[in-house]
């Protein structure tokens, strides 16, 4: 796994189903997503390649509890002490206590889901040490925002400055064509929008998304061009 930088200190691992994004905040690094089942060994090769340790991991950040992106966190969290994090409305289903409530598909959607779903193998339930909500803060000081729709618990995370401001928006957004889109395979397409419409009042210079291309400038107003057409 070569990561790919976005701006400095943050990394994108293009795992070719869920990406992983590593942010560098300096007395530690923070893993955003796991991608699949599996990962956990090329999430730590990449820590390496970047010139960190394993111990340097100090938190996973879970943007939602599907099984291309909490797939690697119970080995990851194994291999390197870091605690899990996640909304409280999706630590249930992460630890393996509920199950995932499914989407509703849009006509464009269903082939795609259908076509997808067999290449994710089922996540292992892990422990989600801390459960976060709207407006806390991790522990390299990026705040997490509460954007549900995609899942019940869908979150997003703001990196602070100084230095180019990041959004993590795991899959309530995406990048295809070259284009930033709503992200696809909502539970609640209506309040996915709203999501996606409260992210564009946030301030931040790049976009990572959990599939697609990130945006490394500008990206707030790609978002808000995005969200004045939802």
């Amino acid at each position: 796994m070569q990561p790919i930088l976005v701006v400095p200190g943050v990394h994108l691992l293009p795992f070719p189903i869920g990406q992983v994004y590593l942010w560098d905040w300096g007395d530690g690094l923070t893993v955003i997503d796991s991608s699949v089942a599996g990962s956990a060994g090329a999430i730590v090769e990449a820590v390496v390649g970047i010139g960190r340790q394993p111990r340097d991991v100090r938190e996973i950040v879970l943007t939602h509890y599907h099984d291309d992106h909490r797939g690697g966190a119970a080995d990851l969290a194994a291999a390197t002490g870091a605690q899990v994090v996640a909304h409280r409305a999706d630590a249930p289903v992460i630890r393996g206590e509920q199950p995932q409530t499914p989407p509703v598909l849009t006509e464009f959607e269903r082939p795609i889901f259908d076509a997808v779903t067999p290449l994710v193998p089922l996540a292992a339930s892990v422990f989600v040490d801390r459960e976060v909500e709207n407006g806390d803060l991790t522990l390299g000081g990026g705040m997490i925002v509460s954007v549900p729709g995609h899942t019940p618990g869908s979150i997003v995370l703001l990196t602070p400055g100084p230095g180019p401001r990041v959004l993590f928006t795991g899959d309530t957004l995406a990048e295809y064509e070259g284009s930033v889109i709503l992200g696809v395979f909502n539970i609640d397409r209506a309040e996915a929008i709203r999501s996606a419409q409260k992210q564009a009042a946030l301030t931040f210079d790049a976009a990572c998304f959990g599939h697609g291309v990130p945006v490394s400038s500008g990206a707030s107003q790609q978002i808000r061009t995005l969200a004045a057409t939802l």
